[in-house]
């Protein structure tokens, strides 16, 4: 391999990793960290390179994913139909491409459209049965999602039944779980008064309020949503998306407050230019225009990818920016040692705030960029998004100005920075005694979506550290009822309270613990996915390089991290605390008759979506049997497993003369 494709080959890595990372942040956890148009822009550079280096783009890559938003405690729901992303665009090229494909493979002279506002909210699928609702399910991963009738029925604007004396027998409709600008803003002002923290954006609070387990504090939220899709529909009677509009204002749904029936690409636009200018009276927050093939029988025609329709695209408006000057380059360090670079800024009003902070991501962002103290910059903020630095006036640049040189010198502890080769970001080692560090890592361990560890929040979490009570998560579990009681608003009773959730904590499902340690780029999901596939810390702390990037979506540098990270011995001390502390370390597995391996020593390889399996269903059949999944196909692969819309792994097995097998022809080898 030459240095440039070297080069480029730990760029992809670099980006799969980033890429799930802000999935992670943006699906499960409901706090996306960059904007729309920086998260697409990494998507665009990664299927680049791998086009560029590898030809093709894999399926399995994050570029061709579909986000996933499943929680544990949840029950699961397959969908009838697959609940796919959108393409997104943000010029009107790319909007005209997409009609011009379409009329090419149509043989069309111009096609009939609709257009309806994209509101930034979570996507929802509603099954009626006999006119009645009886099932709401989130997206999840496209294939299967997270049930969440109970809270559902607390909209007010959802009816229980369809307004129509002859409904279909089954109907899987599709729509968006939003909060109105007015009731997010009644939320945040009764949370000032009572001194809490404020809600960054109605997107991240719909989409949190959706999946809490109380339905009573969901109904105090009061969710909204619109309908504008079928996914699935019994008897197959919907023609056209115009059609389906129709029957959604006579059966009594919420829809969009506003929809266009228009005919070609120029029409699409001009009401694309309608909807931006009347958006601002929308009583939900929109982000965009959503267009579509209007009939449903060229939609079928035209497909899908893995990830997206081909008959539909979303176009996305301008973000708000604004012009002012970078005063000085501050640096913070997070909670595994990361620092992040971060603009001050004179202040300047943004999208509804005054603006005095952006993030810098990292330095290599501050190089590409060439950002320095004294610029003029463009910021942009959109919406929720922590705002950021997107581009540099040049010609009106002080003439003593200099290039940023990033300090190699941590500024929380004095300790030196390092950075990996296949890393971005600059770490600080000193985990044990840097201050940021060992406050944001535990407040991390206890966060609901790690330990879940109730009252245990940043200002409780400030004393413990300053006080000498804690000076690293095992330590939690040594506090006594007096260790708390001198605290700064604590009592006999709350002190009992938070000894009682720190200990029940032990317990706790053995992903989070994992997630809790704080090991890079180790989300929830991805903390999960592994201890389904090792059963528990111990396994996964002795598994080699090969085993650990067998596992769906563990590349070369979440590997490192892994293993990294259980090299060290006072991480190695910090889990063996744990374990004598009394932590859950494993999680129990059925017995398995030893005898029933009829696919020992087998390898396989899955692509595309199965009949009746979700991937994970499918891998742990096949592992229950004795057999091993990888994530690329290779000589050594026994069999393939192929389902619909099976990509670039299909073609790979043909070419190497592996066999390839469907999901019947899996069960009988089991």
């Amino acid at each position: 391999m030459t240095t440039d494709s070297g080069e480029a080959q730990s760029r992809i890595e670099e980006l799969r990793e980033r890429i799930r990372e802000l999935d992670e942040k943006y699906y499960r956890e409901a706090e996306p960290e960059v904007s729309d148009r920086e998260y697409d822009r990494l998507k665009e550079e990664l299927v680049g390179l791998e086009e560029d280096l590898l030809g093709e783009v894999p399926e399995d890559s994050p570029s061709q994913q579909v986000g996933d938003d499943r929680q544990e405690g949840f029950d699961s729901y397959r969908h009838r139909e697959p609940m796919l992303s959108l393409d997104n665009t943000y010029n009107q090229e790319d909007l005209y491409a997409f009609d011009q494909r379409l009329r090419k493979r149509f043989e069309a002279e111009s096609l009939t459209y609709t257009v309806d506002p994209k509101i930034d909210g979570l996507a929802i699928s509603l099954t009626y049965e006999k006119g009645r609702l009886v099932r709401a399910v989130t997206r999840g991963n496209g294939t299967e999602g997270d049930v969440v009738t109970a809270n559902a029925m607390t909209i007010e604007s959802l009816p229980r039944e369809l307004k129509t004396d002859h409904p279909p027998e089954v109907i899987e409709l599709r729509g968006e779980v939003y909060l109105t600008n007015d009731e997010f803003l009644r939320i945040n002002e009764e949370r000032e008064k009572n001194g809490e923290a404020l809600y960054a954006n109605p997107r991240n609070l719909a989409a949190g309020t959706i999946k809490l387990l109380d339905s009573r504090l969901v109904a105090k939220r009061k969710l909204a949503v619109v309908v504008y899709g079928v996914g699935y529909c019994e008897p197959h009677f919907l023609e056209s998306q115009s059609q389906l509009q129709d029957h959604l204002l006579e059966w009594g749904l919420p829809v969009v407050e506003r929809y266009w029936k228009v005919e070609g690409i120029e029409e699409v636009w001009k009401s694309i230019e309608e909807l931006d200018q009347m958006r601002v009276e929308f009583s939900y927050p929109t982000d965009g225009a959503v267009v579509k093939l209007n009939q449903r029988s060229l939609q079928r025609e035209a497909g899908r990818t893995a990830k997206a329709p081909r008959w539909s695209i979303a176009y996305k408006f301008e973000t708000e920016k604004a012009e002012t000057t970078l005063r000085k380059i501050g640096l913070q360090v997070g909670r595994t040692g990361a620092v992040t670079p971060v603009a001050h800024l004179d202040p300047v009003e943004l999208a509804g705030t005054t603006v005095a902070r952006a993030t810098l991501h990292n330095e290599d962002e501050i190089r590409r960029k060439d950002i320095r103290e004294g610029d003029r910059v463009l910021v942009e903020k959109a919406g929720e998004i922590i705002p950021q630095v997107i581009s540099v006036d040049l010609e009106n640049r002080p003439e003593d100005s200099q290039p940023f040189e990033f300090p190699k010198i941590c500024p929380a502890c004095g300790t030196e920075l390092k950075r990996l080769p296949e890393e971005a970001v600059w770490r600080c080692p000193n985990a044990a005694g840097c201050g940021p560090q060992v406050r944001r890592r535990i407040e991390h361990f206890g966060s609901r979506a790690c330990m879940d560890i109730e009252n245990l929040g940043k200002a409780v979490v400030d004393q413990l550290v300053s006080r000498d009570l804690v000076h690293n998560i095992a330590d939690l579990y040594r506090l006594k009822v007096e260790d708390l009681i001198e605290l700064e608003k604590f009592a006999q009773k709350s002190s009992e309270n938070l000894v009682n959730a720190i200990d029940r904590s032990r317990e706790t499902e053995v992903w989070r613990l994992l997630h809790g340690l704080g090991i890079p780029n180790v989300g929830a999901g991805m903390a999960k996915d592994l201890i389904r596939r090792f059963h528990s810390i111990d396994a996964l702390m002795t598994a080699d390089e090969e085993t650990l990037e067998a596992v769906d979506g563990v590349g070369s540098i979440l590997t490192a991290s892994i293993r990294t990270f259980f090299a060290e011995p006072k991480n190695q001390h910090l889990v063996d605390e744990l374990r004598d502390l009394g932590l859950r370390f494993a999680e129990e597995i059925e017995e398995e008759d030893a005898g029933e391996k009829p696919l020992e020593g087998k390898t396989f390889v899955l692509t595309g979506t199965l009949p009746t399996f979700t991937r994970d269903e499918a891998t742990a059949w096949i592992e229950a049997r004795g057999g091993r999944v990888t994530s690329s196909v290779s000589k050594k692969t026994d069999y393939v497993l192929a389902g619909e819309e099976a990509g670039s792994k299909l073609a790979k097995a043909e070419k190497l003369g592996v066999a390839v097998i469907d999901e019947e022809g899996l069960k009988a080898l089991g």
